[in-house]
């Protein structure tokens, strides 16, 4: 009996292992606050990945789509309820997440005689003023966090970290127009997607030169340059669907989520860059 704790501890430990392999082929998710309320961009091979949860809420996933769409439709209907029993006020992203996502995603991950989702989720909160948007991240335990400005997800909390060094490099985010927050959500994403494929390098390396392992390190660390950065959106672009939605602090009616249709998307993105493929 003694031995069952430590049994599932090792069953735990195989499952985040198992995890963490299943991202390492996904397409990172940028979300940023801008001058007219919040951006959220990521690139797809036609199954969408960007969904409306609320009048002000959106949510950008990475994962297994099945999975996504499940946890998507749970929190649907969990935000419509609040609405309707208490009032659309009351529906937030914090009592989404820790009411709603985050128990049921710690519970099928914690439950090791069954499959965990294989899901990371971030949701965007467009707040009544600049200063009260939120931003909340999930990882495939359960555990979130919450943020201010800007949230990313990646295949790794190393990916991540490199994209959150990125946009902390940019001044004035907040303060930018759609035009130049859709740049710098372009280079953050190439930075993730950048980071992710380096990622697999190290690996490599790793099992065969621990040498030329370090070195691919210190190169992955290394932030690449703007014309590197849109030079790799390009390529993925013309190969793969371009999805961005934004929330809209002054947008008609009580819904503040809209999608870029192509011909939007078309007239902000940067030079060099084209129309996304279509889906």
């Amino acid at each position: 009996m003694y031995e069952e704790p430590y049994r599932w501890i090792e069953a735990v430990g195989n499952r985040r292992h198992y995890l963490d392999e299943q991202f390492t082929k996904g397409a990172p998710v940028v979300a940023l606050a801008y001058a007219d309320g919040i951006l959220m961009l990521t690139v797809s091979r036609g199954t969408p990945k960007l969904y409306e949860i609320y009048d002000r809420i959106a949510l950008g996933g990475m994962g297994h789509p099945a999975d996504l769409e499940k946890l998507r439709f749970s929190l649907l209907e969990m935000a419509h309820i609040e609405g309707f029993n208490r009032s659309p006020s009351d529906v937030t992203g914090a009592r989404l997440m820790k009411y709603g996502l985050a128990p049921a995603i710690k519970q099928a991950f914690e439950e090791i005689y069954k499959a965990p989702f294989i899901v990371k989720i971030l949701l965007a909160e467009l707040g009544a003023k600049p200063e009260r948007d939120l931003f909340l991240t999930i990882n495939y335990d359960g555990t979130f966090e919450e943020s201010r400005r800007w949230a990313s997800l990646g295949a790794s909390a190393d990916v991540q970290a490199q994209m959150g060094w990125y946009l902390d490099s940019q001044t004035g985010v907040e303060q930018a127009p759609l035009k130049q927050a859709v740049e710098m959500a372009l280079c953050a994403w190439a930075v993730g997607s950048l980071a992710q494929a380096a990622s697999d390098v190290v690996e490599r390396e790793t099992a065969a030169d621990s040498v030329s392992a370090d070195k691919a390190v210190s190169e992955a660390s290394s932030l690449p340059d703007k014309a590197t950065l849109l030079d790799h959106v390009r390529k993925i672009v013309a190969k793969k669907s371009l999805e961005c939605i934004l929330l809209e602090r002054k947008g008609p009616g009580s819904s503040k989520y809209r999608a870029l249709r192509p011909d939007e998307l078309g007239g902000v993105l940067p030079s060099g860059v084209g129309v996304p493929h279509p889906a």
